[in-house]
C-alpha cells in the first residue's frame, strides 16, 4: 500500500486509499455494509456471466457469426411494455455527459439539458479520489449544497433560475473490479460499489424531493446481465425500504452481442427499464474486438470514416428505436464528441454543422432524445428535437413499422465506405497515447484535436492497431501494417507530444500499456484494465496536472 494511503477494516469490508475531501460522509459503516452485502449477494452471479461472456465469443470467433436467439423467440414477439416513466424521464431531449468532479457537477446540472449523465466509468478514471470524490460531488449537489472554486478563483454554483438538469448515474461495467474496497480479501465489483453507494445515500433524499435514483447501465452484453441489475435492483428497495420499481435504467445497447437483445434486455429489466440508448462509440469497439480474429469481412476502415451513416450502424440505430417504442421505452441517440471552440470560430462552425447533422439523422429516425460533451452543444441538439418534437414531450408514438432489420444487417461491415490510410494508423496511435497517459493521472475525458475522446474512443483506437497488424491490412499505397510499423509511428508520435510535454509526466507507461493492448497477442479485453494495474501500484505517487499536447 502507498504511502499517504489509509487502511479501515469495517465489519469484515476492508477499505484502502487516500483520504478523500468528505468521503467520511459517503464511506459510512451502514453504507459499506450495504455495498458487502451486495458483493456476498451478487458477486458470484457476475463471476458466472463473466465467464459466460468468455464462452460466447470463443463460439463467435469460431463461426463469425451471431444472430438472435432463438430460446428467447417468446419474448421478441410478446405484447408487453416496460413501466410508466417517472414524471423528471419523460422528456429526455437533451442529455449532456460528463464526469462527477465537482465543476463538472455544477456545470453540467446547469447547462440547460434534461438530463446529465453524470459518468463514474468511461469518462471518469477508478482512481479512489474520483471514485470517493464523485460520490460526494453527487451526495452535494442531490441536496444543493455543492459549490466549487477555481484555482483561478472563479466560483461555480447552482442556479436557482431554471430547472437543473435531471441526474442518472452511470457505473462501471460488470467487468471492473475495484481493489480499494475488499469483502472476504476479495476485490468488490466496481458496479456494486458505484451503484451501491450512491443508492445507499440518495435514493431516499431523491424521492423526497421529487425525482428518483435513475441509472445509466454500461457494457452489458447479454439479457442474463440486464436480470442480475434488475436482481440488485429489487434488493436495493426492499433493504432499504425504497418502494419497488422505484430504480429507472437506461440500458447502453453499445456491444453487439447486446444488440441481438434489445427486447430481452427490456423484458427482464421491464418495472425498472426506461429505455436503451445508442452508445456508437463503445459498440463500434465491440465489434472490433468480437470479430477481430474473424477475416478481411470484418476489417473497419479509418475511425474517421466510420460514421452513423453506414449501413451496419444504420441498422443497429433504426432497430433500437423501434424496439424502444413498440416497448414504450425512450431512444435515446449516441455522443456528439465534437468540442466548441471559444478561439476558433472556424473550428466552432465544423463542430456545430457535424453536431447538427448527426442530431438531425437521430430526430428524424425516432430518437427521443440525444448526447452532448459540451453545455455550450446544448442549444444545438434543443433547437433540432424541439423542432422534431413540437409540443411531444417525445416520439413514443412512432412505431417504426416500417423499419425491419436481419442479422446480416445488423453485420454488414463490408458496406461501409472508407479506407485503412496512414494518416488514421497515426491518428489512432496518438489518441491512444494521449489518452492512456492522461488516464493514467486520473482524467478520463480528455479533449483532442477538438474531440472529446474518452475510454471507449481509445479502445477504438487500440483495438483497430491490433486488428490491421493481426489481419496484415494494407495501407492505401500497400504498405502492409506491421508491429514493426505501429512502433515506428509510436516513435514519431511521442516524440512530437513530449517535445511540449511537463516533466513528471506518464508516457513512459503509457507507451507500455499501449504496446500491451494494442500488439501482444492475446487481445486485453479492455485497456482500462492493465492501466488500473499501474495506477494501484503507484497510487499517491503522481498528482493530477492539465492535459499536454491537447486542445480543447
Amino acid at each position: 500500500m502507498s504511502e499517504g494511503a489509509v487502511m479501515e477494516k469495517t465489519d469484515h469490508v476492508q477499505v484502502s486509499g487516500e483520504q478523500v475531501e468528505g468521503g467520511e460522509k459517503i464511506l459510512t459503516a451502514e453504507a459499506l455494509a450495504f455495498v458487502a452485502e451486495l458483493q456476498r449477494r451478487f458477486g458470484g452471479r457476475r463471476d458466472e456471466l463473466l465467464a459466460a461472456r468468455r464462452k460466447r465469443r470463443d463460439e463467435v470467433s469460431r463461426t463469425g457469426r451471431l444472430d438472435f436467439l432463438p430460446e428467447t423467440a417468446e419474448v421478441r414477439a410478446g405484447d408487453w411494455k416496460v413501466a410508466p416513466a417517472p414524471a423528471d424521464l419523460i422528456d429526455r431531449r437533451v442529455e449532456i455527459t460528463g464526469p462527477t468532479d465537482r465543476k463538472m457537477t455544477i456545470n453540467a446540472l446547469n447547462s440547460g439539458a434534461r438530463v446529465w449523465l453524470a459518468d463514474m466509468e468511461d469518462a471518469s478514471t477508478p482512481h479512489w479520489g474520483n471514485v470517493v470524490g464523485g460520490q460526494v460531488s453527487l451526495y452535494d449537489a442531490i441536496r444543493r449544497q455543492i459549490s466549487f472554486t477555481s484555482p483561478q478563483g472563479k466560483t461555480y454554483e447552482l442556479r436557482d433560475d431554471q430547472p437543473l438538469a435531471t441526474i442518472v448515474v452511470r457505473p462501471r461495467g460488470w467487468h471492473f473490479d475495484d481493489r480499494h474496497l475488499l469483502v472476504g480479501g476479495v476485490p468488490v465489483v466496481g458496479a456494486l460499489v458505484d451503484f451501491g453507494l450512491y443508492f445507499f445515500h440518495n435514493a431516499a433524499e431523491l424521492l423526497a424531493r421529487g425525482s428518483g435514483p435513475y441509472f445509466y447501465l454500461p457494457k452489458t452484453e447479454s439479457h442474463l446481465e440486464a436480470r442480475l441489475w434488475n436482481d440488485v435492483f429489487t434488493f436495493a428497495e426492499e433493504s432499504l425500504e425504497i418502494p419497488y420499481g422505484t430504480v429507472r435504467a437506461t440500458v447502453l445497447i453499445e456491444t453487439i452481442p447486446a444488440a441481438f437483445e434489445m427486447d430481452e434486455i427490456l423484458y427482464e429489466l421491464r418495472d425498472h427499464a426506461s429505455g436503451l440508448n445508442a452508445g456508437r462509440w463503445d459498440y463500434l469497439f465491440s465489434i472490433i474486438k468480437y470479430f477481430r480474429d474473424s477475416g478481411d469481412e470484418f476489417v473497419l476502415p479509418d475511425r474517421a470514416a466510420v460514421t452513423m451513416a453506414a449501413p451496419f450502424m444504420r441498422a443497429y440505430a433504426q432497430l433500437l428505436v423501434k424496439t424502444c417504442h413498440r416497448r414504450g421505452a425512450f431512444a435515446i441517440g449516441g455522443m456528439a464528441a465534437f468540442i466548441p471552440s471559444r478561439k476558433d470560430e472556424q473550428v466552432n462552425a465544423r463542430a456545430f454543422d457535424k453536431v447538427r447533422e448527426d442530431k438531425e439523422r437521430e430526430a428524424g429516425d425516432g430518437f427521443d432524445g440525444s448526447w452532448v460533451a459540451h453545455p455550450d452543444l446544448v442549444p444545438v441538439c434543443r433547437e433540432i428535437f424541439d423542432r422534431v418534437l413540437g409540443d411531444r414531450p417525445n416520439q413514443l408514438d412512432r412505431l417504426r413499422d416500417d423499419v425491419d432489420v436481419t442479422a446480416a444487417d445488423l453485420l454488414d461491415l463490408t458496406s461501409t465506405p472508407g479506407s485503412v490510410t496512414r494518416e488514421g494508423l497515426h491518428g489512432n496511435v496518438e489518441v491512444a497515447l494521449l489518452y492512456l497517459e492522461a488516464w493514467l493521472r486520473g482524467l478520463g475525458a480528455v479533449g483532442i484535436h477538438n474531440l472529446m475522446e474518452d475510454a471507449a474512443t481509445a479502445e477504438i483506437s487500440r483495438s483497430q492497431i491490433w486488428q490491421w497488424v493481426h489481419n496484415e491490412s494494407r495501407l492505401e499505397d500497400g504498405t502492409v501494417i506491421t508491429a514493426s510499423l505501429v512502433r515506428e509511428v509510436l516513435d514519431e508520435e511521442q516524440a512530437a507530444i513530449l517535445a511540449d510535454a511537463p516533466e513528471g509526466n506518464r508516457f513512459a507507461e503509457a507507451r507500455a500499456i499501449f504496446e500491451e493492448v494494442a500488439l501482444a497477442d492475446d487481445f486485453v479485453d479492455f485497456l482500462t484494465l492493465p492501466a488500473y494495474d499501474a495506477v494501484v501500484s503507484t497510487a499517491g505517487s503522481h498528482a493530477r496536472r492539465p492535459d499536454p499536447g491537447v486542445s480543447a
